[in-house]
C-alpha cells in the first residue's frame, strides 16, 4: 500500500472550526462585520455623506411618535433665560418708593420710559438695531418651508437626520477604537518582547515604566495626556488612547517570551545560527499571537468607550466633526426639553455594538486556548 501522509490542521485553522462551532461567536461577528461595512460606506461617501444637511425642523420627533407641537423659537431661548425673581415688598421707609413705584407700572404696562424721569437711554440706538436683528433671524428660524415635521428617528437641534448622524458617528467613534487599539497593541507585543526575551537590565528598565503607567488611574492618565496636547482631534484622541493603554499586553507578552525562550525549537533555533531578531519574531511571536489578537479585541471595546468619555468632556473630537461622545454631549442639553430620541439612537448603537464585540472577543478567546487543542485530535 502506497505511505499516505498524514498533515495536522494549523492553529488557525483549528481556531476558525472551534470558532464556527460557536454560534453565538458567529453571529456577534456578523453584527462586528455590518458595523465595520457601515463604516467603509460612511468613510467612502456612500452613506451618511449628507449628515449635516438640515432635513427637518428643529426637533423633529420620530415618524413612530407623530407630528407635535415643539417648542418655539421664543421658548428655546427662554430656557436660557435668567429665572425671574420675585418683586420684593415695598419699603415704607424707602425716600425712592414712589420712583419705585411708578417704575413698576410702567414694566407692567410695557417697555418703561426712561424719559419719564429726564434719562437718555445712551445704547437705545444700538438696542432697536439689536432687536430688529433679533426679530429677522427669530422670522428665518420659524421658517421652516420644505422641512420634514417628523423623520425616522427624529431630527436634533439643527434638523440633521439623527440616523445618519448615529452612522457618521459611528465612523469616528469605531475608527478611533480600532486604530488606537492596533498601536497599544503593536507598542505593548514590541515592549513586552524586548522584556521577556532579554531579560537583564532591559527587563528592568521596561517593567519600571510599566510601573509607572500603572500606578496612575488610567481615566486620570488619558485626561492628563489630553491636556498636555492642548489640541483636540481624531489623531490626538488616537495618541493619547494607544500611547497609555498598552500596559495590560506588556505585561502577558512578557511572560509569554519568558516561557518560550526556553524551550527546544528556540534553543535549536539558536543552535542554527538564527539571529535574536528572528528567534523573537519569527518562532516565538507565532506561538504567542493569540494573546496579541485577543488583547486587541478587548481593547478595541475599551477605546471605544473612552473615546465617547473624552468627546463626552470636551478633550476628544473638535466641532463640525461627529461622534458617538459629541451626539451624548447635545443629548444632554436636549433631555431638558424632552427630546430624547439622540440620546436612545447614540445608546442602542453603542450597546449593540460593543455588546457583540465583547462576545465575539469571549468566543475568540475560547477558540485560541491552547488547553483546548487535544479536544481536536
Amino acid at each position: 500500500m502506497a505511505n499516505q501522509s498524514i498533515s495536522s490542521e494549523g492553529l488557525w485553522a483549528l481556531t476558525w472550526k472551534r470558532l464556527k462551532a460557536d454560534r453565538l461567536a458567529m453571529f456577534s461577528l456578523g453584527i462586528v462585520v455590518l458595523f465595520l461595512g457601515l463604516l467603509v460606506f460612511s468613510a467612502s461617501g456612500f452613506v451618511a455623506s449628507d449628515w449635516s444637511k438640515e432635513v427637518g425642523v428643529h426637533y423633529a420627533p420620530p415618524d413612530f411618535v407623530g407630528s407635535q407641537s415643539s417648542y418655539t423659537a421664543d421658548e428655546l431661548a427662554e430656557t436660557d433665560a435668567v429665572p425671574v425673581r420675585e418683586i420684593p415688598p415695598e419699603n415704607p421707609v424707602d425716600p425712592l418708593k414712589d420712583i419705585i413705584r411708578d417704575l413698576r407700572k410702567e414694566v407692567s404696562k410695557g417697555q418703561p420710559s426712561t424719559e419719564t424721569y429726564g434719562i437718555e437711554d445712551p445704547l437705545k440706538t444700538e438696542m432697536d438695531e439689536i432687536r430688529s436683528q433679533q426679530s429677522l433671524e427669530e422670522t428665518a428660524v420659524s421658517d421652516d418651508s420644505g422641512r420634514l415635521k417628523t423623520l425616522p428617528f427624529g431630527a436634533d437641534k439643527w434638523g440633521h437626520d439623527i440616523i445618519k448622524k448615529t452612522v457618521k458617528g459611528s465612523e469616528t467613534s469605531i475608527l478611533v477604537g480600532l486604530i488606537a487599539a492596533f498601536v497599544a497593541t503593536v507598542l505593548g507585543t514590541f515592549l513586552g518582547a524586548f522584556a521577556g526575551y532579554f531579560g537583564g537590565w532591559i527587563d528592568d528598565f521596561l517593567n519600571w515604566f510599566y510601573n509607572v503607567f500603572t500606578s496612575i488611574p488610567y481615566l486620570l492618565l488619558i485626561l492628563a495626556v489630553a491636556a498636555v496636547l492642548q489640541s483636540k482631534g481624531v489623531l490626538t484622541i488616537i495618541l493619547i488612547l494607544g500611547l497609555t493603554g498598552w500596559t495590560g499586553v506588556f505585561r502577558l507578552v512578557r511572560a509569554e517570551y519568558i516561557k518560550h525562550k526556553e524551550r527546544e525549537y528556540v534553543l535549536a533555533a539558536n543552535t542554527i545560527g538564527a539571529s535574536n531578531w528572528r528567534r523573537m519574531f519569527v518562532h516565538i511571536f507565532p506561538n504567542v499571537s493569540h494573546i496579541s489578537l485577543v488583547q486587541m479585541s478587548i481593547l478595541s471595546v475599551g477605546f471605544i468607550k473612552s473615546e465617547v468619555i473624552l468627546s463626552f468632556l470636551g478633550f476628544g473630537v473638535p466641532v463640525g466633526v461627529v461622534s458617538w461622545g459629541s451626539m451624548l454631549n447635545e443629548a444632554q442639553n436636549e433631555l431638558i426639553l424632552g427630546k430624547w430620541w439622540q440620546l436612545v439612537a447614540v445608546t442602542i448603537s453603542m450597546a449593540i455594538l460593543v455588546t457583540a464585540l465583547s462576545l465575539f472577543t469571549d468566543g475568540l478567546r475560547d477558540a485560541l486556548d491552547p488547553k483546548l487543542k487535544q479536544g481536536d485530535l
